[in-house]
């Protein structure tokens, strides 16, 4: 079973999941954000919002999420074929990093959407 099918895809999921939990354990970003994301949940509970809501909230957290991760590992990837300072290398990484602020500002604007009608 561990070449079938379904085992290379029972193990492709451990590796996802070791993948995650390394980034939260090691990467500060993604502990910050994940901090966050409990918070605006412990919100969403609180104000009792919508299931529509707590979709767009969801996929906001996982965009972040995801856009942290992909960062992470590109930087990664970057110092290693690279240690030294590089212009390429620090462009790339700027670039990587711009992806995760557009993410940032996107699940801000969605996060503003949902919670301003009960705030304010």
């Amino acid at each position: 079973m561990r070449n079938s099918f379904l085992g290379k895809r029972i193990r492709g999921g451990g590796y996802a999941i070791k993948g995650a939990w390394l980034l939260l354990k090691h990467e500060q970003s993604i502990q910050v954000q994940f901090v966050i994301a409990i918070i605006m949940c412990v919100a969403g509970y609180f104000f009792e919002i919508t299931k529509t809501e707590w979709m767009f909230q969801f996929l906001a957290i996982g965009l972040i999420m995801t856009a942290e991760g992909l960062n992470s590992a590109l930087e990664a990837m970057a110092d290693f074929v690279h240690p030294d300072f590089h212009n390429k290398i620090g462009h790339i990484k700027d670039i990587a990093a711009g992806a995760v602020f557009i993410a940032a500002i996107t699940a801000v604007i969605i996060g503003a959407i949902i919670y301003f009608p009960y705030i304010f």
